[in-house]
């Protein structure tokens, strides 16, 4: 027993130094200037950055408008697959897989192609709006169904793993004896089973919105990860700085997930 204790130990201090060796030398570099001892105006700088605040905050509304979209397609879709139709279930699972075996350039080839062909086909049809709408620069709904497509994995697999663990025939059918439609099933009976499968794909969706990179840079649109490497080029260190309080953000709300579910547990189980 002491031993494996140790060799967990051992694994966890090699995971800790494999992420915290690169992160503390970003954050060496943001602080060190050269002749000048630490200096903290890499940080400082952040806030009035221009770009800084549309950026973040386009990101954040494509995360919003990100995450209520597949939480509305794939929860009924899960629950439904779970009840009438188990034996699609391995079909399911490997199309929502697809995304992660398609590189983002081939799938950014595919979406750009699309977007060129619509105004050309489609100039004397009411579509053609649809198409210069959602290529807003303002708010790119496009890259909304991107982010939906590229986060179906992850939330498929944490929707899954939710709804392992509750019994959703019985709750369905103990709603539906009550007088409950099937959307009042679902709403009051199911979801607040799924709260923590739900703080989980919440939080993966947000994470790789905030960090996606290739899509938005080719369909030319700026975001905040976009944001950071534009600014990567003259004012490196900046771009670091923003890099690692981003990491720590992300590491907040993960720390703030994993409290709110063991506070939700603790509370169902009292």
């Amino acid at each position: 027993m002491a031993r494996l204790t140790l060799w967990r130990w051992g694994v966890f201090g090699l995971a800790g130094l494999y992420f915290l060796v690169p992160l503390a030398a970003s954050v060496v570099f943001t602080v060190d200037v050269p002749g000048q001892g630490i200096d903290l105006d890499a940080y400082t700088r952040i806030f009035s950055t221009g770009g800084f605040t549309s950026s973040l905050l386009l990101s954040l509304e494509l995360a919003a408008a990100t995450i209520a979209l597949v939480l509305l397609l794939m929860v009924p879709a899960m629950v439904a697959l779970r009840l009438g139709a188990p034996r699609l279930r391995p079909m399911v699972e490997v199309v929502c897989s697809l995304p992660l075996v398609v590189p983002p350039i081939a799938f950014v080839a595919g979406i750009g192609t699309v977007l060129k062909w619509g105004p050309e086909h489609l100039s004397r049809t009411p579509l053609f709006q649809t198409f210069v709408a959602i290529q807003n620069p303002d708010f790119p709904f496009v890259l909304v169904l991107a982010y939906v497509v590229m986060a179906l994995p992850f939330v498929y697999r944490a929707l899954d793993a939710g709804l392992r663990s509750v019994d959703v025939r019985t709750l369905v059918e103990a709603a539906r004896s009550c007088g409950a439609g099937w959307p009042q099933a679902l709403v009051r009976a199911v979801l607040p089973n799924l709260r923590g499968a739900l703080l989980n794909a919440s939080f993966l969706t947000l994470a790789l919105v905030l960090g996606e990179f290739t899509v938005a840079q080719l369909l030319g649109f700026q975001p905040f990860a976009v944001w950071i490497v534009n600014i990567s080029g003259s004012q490196a260190q900046l771009s670091v700085a923003v890099s690692v309080l981003s990491l720590l953000v992300t590491w907040v709300l993960l720390l703030t997930l994993a409290g709110f579910g063991g506070r939700t547990r603790t509370t169902s189980r009292g």
